[in-house]
């Protein structure tokens, strides 16, 4: 496994060890000792979720501001336009975001720690997504940014206007949202 550092801090982008041949593939999604060495994270992980989503539906900005989760998130079919945004105001990277292209072809996995809020562009016709996150899902503690901001100004590879639940346009501005410490 490959661990690459991105722009934002603790955000890694990790590269599993493939092992091909002319029936297909094999792969460790996860090992909690790899896992570990690469993130210095020991949490568990409490609950796996799985999505699947057309063509240019975008999702997010999604957060929780109590039960923060970590999220180990991958494309098992197609390829998304994957971001994270950092809220933490203690860090050195806070408000800024990053992005990068997440597919069932490159395998890449992204790992955000808690105090991110986390969102994607579909780009394919269909993709499948997959997230082990470090704590429950709790709606009540749910938030949601804008995904067009325009104090993150995120650069979404978009080709036309993106489908959004009106849960994700009801989002609120970077400048009025709850962040963490």
């Amino acid at each position: 496994m490959i661990t690459l550092d991105t722009p934002l801090s603790g955000v890694k982008l990790i590269e599993p060890e493939v092992f091909g041949d002319s029936r297909g593939f094999f792969l460790e999604s996860f090992n909690a000792r790899h896992f570990f060495e690469a993130t210095g994270c020991e949490s568990a992980f409490v609950q796996d979720n799985h999505s699947r989503s057309a063509k240019g539906v975008l999702r997010g900005l999604h957060y929780q501001i109590r039960q923060p989760q970590g999220k180990l998130v991958r494309v098992a079919l197609g390829e998304v336009f994957d971001v994270a945004v950092d809220l933490r105001r203690s860090s050195p990277t806070f408000g800024k975001w990053t992005g990068m292209l997440l597919s069932a072809e490159n395998k890449r996995q992204l790992w955000l720690p808690a105090g991110f809020a986390h969102g994607f562009l579909v780009l394919s016709e269909w993709a499948e997504f997959l997230y082990k996150t470090t704590d429950y899902w709790a709606p009540e503690h749910e938030r949601c940014i804008r995904w067009d901001d325009p104090q993150l100004a995120i650069e979404w590879p978009l080709t036309g206007a993106p489908i959004v639940s009106a849960k994700d346009m009801a989002g609120v501005r970077f400048a009025d949202a709850d962040m963490f410490p």
